[in-house]
């Protein structure tokens, strides 16, 4: 360009400027994966709750069940708005990446939920038998881990990036003067 702009998107000025120029990005996804991830946590606790409170199933399996049932949520909310930008591989592909990893992530919550239930339960069964506890043990401690896994799993291996723009060796270092 003859205007001496390199066509670079404006830096902004400051520490905070920088910050957000680098990892803005990284906000936004993140942002949008917590507003699924809510949305996708009240379906699943409702659900777990309905089914043990109201319908008497045994907790691990209302686990399993409300969490696959959030899951698929999660799913289209992931693909189709927080990581719509990057491109679409094959769907089957993603689909069963999502789901492998988010099994992994219901592996997490189980595990929290039966390590207090029926590790801790049989020690002391009058606190951690309760409701109180399995609600903690599974949606405290087992989603909060779970959560970790999966925004890394999920932005590594499902949603790939390479739909997204990578930034330039100058855009990188601007005083590289390019």
């Amino acid at each position: 360009m003859t205007d001496g702009q390199s066509g670079a998107p404006p830096t902004r000025p400051g520490l905070i400027g920088s910050l957000l120029d680098r990892f803005g990005h990284l906000v936004r996804e993140l942002s949008k994966f917590a507003t699924v991830g809510g949305i996708a946590f009240v379906v699943d606790f409702a659900l777990f709750n309905y089914l043990t409170a109201a319908q008497g199933v045994e907790q691990v399996t209302a686990k399993t069940v409300s969490t696959v049932i959030a899951a698929t949520f999660a799913f289209l909310g992931n693909r189709f708005w927080t990581w719509r930008h990057r491109q679409r591989s094959n769907p089957a592909r993603e689909y069963a990446l999502f789901f492998l990893f988010n099994s992994v992530g219901l592996g997490i919550a189980v595990a929290c939920l039966a390590i207090s239930r029926y590790g801790l339960g049989s020690v002391w069964p009058d606190v951690f038998q309760t409701t109180l506890a399995d609600n903690v043990a599974s949606y405290v401690v087992g989603t909060g881990l779970g959560t970790l896994f999966r925004f890394w799993s999920y932005r590594r291996f499902v949603f790939v990036e390479a739909g997204t723009r990578e930034a330039t060796d100058a855009e990188r270092d601007p005083a590289s003067g390019a």
